[in-house]
C-alpha cells in the first residue's frame, strides 16, 4: 500500500487543490438531548482544531445557506418535510400518529431547533456541490453526511438526507457521480435512492451482521438498469489499517477505472474510527484519512462529508486531520492550545493508539470478499452513457452579507470562483511533506447503534421511490433560493 504522505505525487495527481469548506458557527448549539449519542457540539470543537492548527486560511470558507422547503422535497415527501418544520417540543404530545409515520421520538428525537438544524447541514452539502460544478476542486461539510434518511421518514439520528440532495445538485453537471461510505454504519439511505439507476453508484463499507440498520449485504447490488451499481462491502468487528485497506483501495481503484464518475461523494463517518462509543472497528485516524487521500489521488472533483462518530473529541481528531489531507498537507501531532484543549487529555495529541481488539475479518474472509466485489466490477463493461437532455440551470451560491458576519467565523482570500495557486505561508505546525508513521490511535468500547423502522413508499409523490432511476425519472426541480433570486427560478420538470 503506497502510502506516501498528504502530499501526493507529482503530475496530474500533484497540483494544489482548491478547497471550500461550510460551517455554520451555530450548528454546535443544537442539542438532542441527554444521553443521546448524536452531539452536534463536534462540529464546533473540529472547527476550533481547524482555525488553531491555521488551516482556514488555506481554504474558502463559507456559511452555508439554508435549504428551503423546495429544496429538500427534490428527494423527501412533502408531507414529511412539513412535518419536520411544524413539530416542536411543546407539539410533539399533539402529533403522536404523525411521530409513528415519520419514524420521530426516540433514536431521531424532536428537540429545539430541528428544522433548522436539518436545513443548515442540508445547505451545507448542497453548496458544496455547486462549488464542485462551478470548479472547486474538494468542498467540505462535517456538519453534513446524515446517510440513513429515507424519503418519507427519519432513521438513525438522520432526518434530511443531505447526501441525496448533493447527488441530485451534481447530477446536474456530471453524468455519472460516485458515493463511497466508510461510516460503520451501512449508508442504507442513499443506496436506496438510488438503487436502480446507472448514474450513481454507492459503495459502503460497514459492519454486517446484527447491526443497524441491518442491511447491506454483499448480494445487494442494485436492480434493473442498476444492477452492479450498488456494492456493499459487510466487515466484522476489530477490523484494522491494514485489513480495511486490503479491501479498500483495490475496490475503489477499479469502480474508479469501471464507472468513471465525474464526481465524487465520500462519507467520512467517524464511528469507524477505533474507540468509538457505539463502533466496534479498529482503524487508527491515519487508516481512516488513508481513504480521503486514496480518493482525492483521483482528482476528480471529491465532496467529504461527515456522519457518525459519538467518541467526539475522536471525532474531531480526525476530521481536522482529513481536512489537512484535503488541503495537501501534514499537521503537527501535538495539539496547539485551544477552547476545547482540556477534551484531548492526558494526550494532548492529535493521533491516539488503536486498540488491541480481536479482528475478526480473516485473511480468508477479506480474500472472497474482494474476489466476489471486483468480479461484480468486471461485469460492468464500460462506464454507462446518458442519453443527450437540455440541463437543468445552474444552481447559483448566495453571497453572504460580510458586513453582518464575525469576521472569525469566515476566512476567504479568493474571489468567489477564481482560482488563486499561491496560498499563504503555512504556520509552523503544518509542513508540506508528510512522513508516514506507524498508526497510533484511539482507545476502543464496543457498541451497538441506533435502530429504525420500514420504509414508506406510498403516496402520490412518486419523485423518488425505493428504488430511484434518475436517469428516467421526471423531477420538480426546485433550486436553492438566493437573497438576490438568483436561484429562485424553478424548471417546470427536470430530467436527470
Amino acid at each position: 500500500m503506497d502510502t506516501g504522505g498528504n502530499s501526493l505525487p507529482s503530475g496530474a495527481d500533484g497540483v494544489k487543490r482548491k478547497v471550500c469548506y461550510f460551517y455554520d458557527p451555530e450548528v454546535g448549539n443544537y442539542y438532542y438531548g441527554q444521553g443521546h449519542p448524536m452531539k452536534p457540539h463536534r462540529i464546533r470543537m473540529t472547527h476550533a482544531l481547524l482555525a488553531h492548527y491555521g488551516l482556514l486560511q488555506h481554504m474558502q470558507v463559507h456559511k452555508p445557506f439554508p435549504a428551503r422547503d423546495k429544496d429538500l422535497c427534490r428527494f423527501h415527501a412533502d408531507d414529511y418535510v412539513n412535518f419536520l418544520r411544524s413539530i416542536t417540543p411543546e407539539t410533539q404530545q399533539d402529533l403522536l400518529r404523525q411521530l409513528k409515520r415519520f419514524n420521530v421520538g426516540e433514536d431521531c428525537p424532536v428537540f429545539d431547533g430541528l428544522y433548522s438544524f436539518c436545513q443548515t447541514y442540508a445547505g451545507g452539502s448542497v453548496g458544496g456541490a455547486v462549488k464542485l460544478n462551478h470548479g472547486h476542486d474538494i468542498a467540505i461539510n462535517w456538519a453534513g453526511g446524515l446517510h440513513h434518511a429515507k424519503k418519507c421518514e427519519a432513521s438513525g439520528f438522520c432526518y434530511v438526507n443531505d447526501i441525496v440532495l448533493a447527488i441530485l445538485e451534481l447530477l446536474k453537471q456530471h453524468e455519472r457521480v460516485l458515493y463511497v461510505d466508510i461510516d460503520i454504519h451501512h449508508g442504507d439511505g442513499v443506496e436506496e435512492a438510488f438503487y436502480t439507476t446507472d448514474r450513481v453508484m454507492t459503495v459502503s463499507f460497514h459492519k454486517f451482521g446484527d447491526y443497524f440498520p441491518g442491511t447491506g449485504d454483499i448480494d445487494d447490488i442494485g436492480y434493473g438498469k442498476g444492477k452492479y451499481y450498488s456494492l456493499n462491502v459487510p466487515l466484522d468487528d476489530g477490523i484494522d489499517d491494514e485489513s480495511y485497506h486490503f479491501l479498500f483501495e483495490p475496490i475503489m481503484k477499479k469502480v474508479m477505472e469501471v464507472f468513471k464518475p465525474g464526481a465524487v461523494v465520500l462519507q467520512c463517518g467517524a464511528d469507524s474510527l477505533s474507540g468509538d462509543r457505539l463502533g466496534c472497528f479498529n482503524l487508527s485516524i491515519r487508516g481512516h484519512a488513508q481513504c480521503v487521500k486514496y480518493m482525492r489521488s483521483f482528482n476528480v472533483p471529491l465532496l467529504l462529508l461527515g456522519g457518525g462518530g459519538y467518541t467526539i473529541r475522536n471525532v474531531a481528531r480526525c476530521w481536522c486531520y482529513e481536512t489537512g489531507v484535503a488541503l495537501g498537507v501534514e499537521i503537527e501531532d501535538r495539539m496547539p492550545q485551544h477552547e476545547y484543549y482540556e477534551y484531548f487529555g492526558p494526550e494532548y495529541t492529535l493521533h491516539v493508539a488503536p486498540s488491541n481488539m480481536e479482528n475478526k475479518n480473516s485473511q480468508l474472509s477479506l480474500e472472497n470478499i474482494k474476489s466476489k466485489l471486483l468480479d461484480y466490477l468486471c461485469k460492468l463493461q464500460h462506464a454507462p452513457s446518458v442519453q443527450f437532455q437540455e440541463r437543468p440551470p445552474e444552481t447559483e451560491l448566495p453571497e453572504a452579507d460580510e458586513d453582518q458576519e464575525d469576521p472569525d467565523e469566515r476566512y476567504d482570500p479568493d474571489s468567489d470562483m477564481d482560482i488563486d495557486d499561491e496560498r499563504k505561508t503555512l504556520p509552523s505546525r503544518v509542513k508540506r511533506e508528510l512522513v508516514e508513521t506507524e498508526p497510533k490511535d484511539q482507545e476502543i468500547q464496543k457498541g451497538s447503534a441506533e435502530n429504525a423502522k420500514g420504509y414508506d413508499t406510498t403516496g402520490d409523490d412518486a419523485t423518488f421511490t425505493k428504488a430511484l432511476d434518475v436517469g428516467s425519472v421526471s423531477i420538480d426541480e426546485p433550486s436553492v433560493k438566493t437573497e438576490q433570486e438568483t436561484m429562485n427560478k424553478p424548471t417546470d420538470q427536470m430530467q436527470l
